[in-house]
């Protein structure tokens, strides 16, 4: 981890992963590995105060990358995405009252309740993939019809052609977090 990483708003701070190799004679490389691991590799050579410097605009970079990528930032913002998967998937036959980020999901993605129609979304998908987050909405406006995870549930959110990848996507995010509390 870089030392003196850059001070980021809360809720955008980005893990850094250093890999030194020493194959790598010149070049230093990053990808966002996950949302909020950007994995650098840079030649074992290198000065730590060089890397610290390139790792600080590597970051910058990404973040501003990440934040154009970034489709949500408001209850209104899901409300509008609910609104246009409803007409997409279910032909507007759904109906709720409120749809809205919440702080206290730390176990789970989303939630329902269709007998009094509110849907819960983790505030720790603001800073998701829009496919992802369009996945949980749709997973959530699913249970308005099917209020569990049978098979015309899952035949309801299949709908979205990028479930499997959505899914595939939450499950290295809890997995991480899993990893995360242990340590």
């Amino acid at each position: 981890m870089c030392s003196n990483q850059p001070e980021q708003p809360e809720g955008q701070a980005l893990d850094v992963r250093i890999i030194r190799s020493a194959r790598r004679k010149k070049t230093i490389s990053a990808k966002l590995v996950n949302w909020y691991t950007l994995e650098v590799r840079a030649p074992d050579d290198i000065s730590d105060a060089e890397l610290d410097e390139a790792v600080d605009e590597l970051v910058q970079r990404m973040l501003a990358k990440r934040n154009k990528m970034r489709q949500y930032s408001s209850d209104e913002d899901l409300e509008r995405r609910a609104a246009r998967h409803n007409r997409a998937l279910f032909g507007s036959k759904l109906k709720w009252r409120s749809i809205r980020f919440v702080g206290n999901q730390q176990k789970r993605f989303g939630s329902c309740s269709p007998s009094r129609g509110t849907i819960r979304i983790s505030n720790r998908l603001m800073n998701a993939p829009a496919f992802v987050l369009d996945y949980v909405i749709i997973h959530e406006l699913a249970h308005l019809i099917e209020p569990n995870h049978s098979p015309r549930f899952w035949e309801l959110v299949y709908r979205y052609e990028r479930t499997e990848r959505a899914r595939g996507y939450l499950m290295a995010l809890a997995m991480e977090d899993d990893q995360i509390e242990q340590e």
